[in-house]
């Protein structure tokens, strides 16, 4: 399984909202930022802070993709 986190950005883009303006609100790293950005893994508590400055929950700013459409 993989993660894509399209969703998120569609909030920040939605919201008019730059990835250093949640950086700095969410009290993530610019590593953990640059995760998501490749739609690699982050520790659950990076996610946790996203959501919790965005007021929601995980399944609004990620996507579980089963590694058969990964790969196509």
């Amino acid at each position: 399984m993989a993660v894509n986190y399209d969703k998120l950005w569609c909030i920040l883009n939605e919201r008019g909202m730059m990835k250093t303006e949640l950086i700095k609100e969410a009290k993530i790293s610019t590593n953990a930022m640059a995760k998501l950005g490749r739609n690699e893994d982050v520790r659950v508590g990076v996610l946790e802070k996203i959501c919790l400055s965005l007021d929601c929950k995980f399944d609004d700013i990620l996507d579980i993709v089963p590694e058969s459409k990964v790969n196509k």
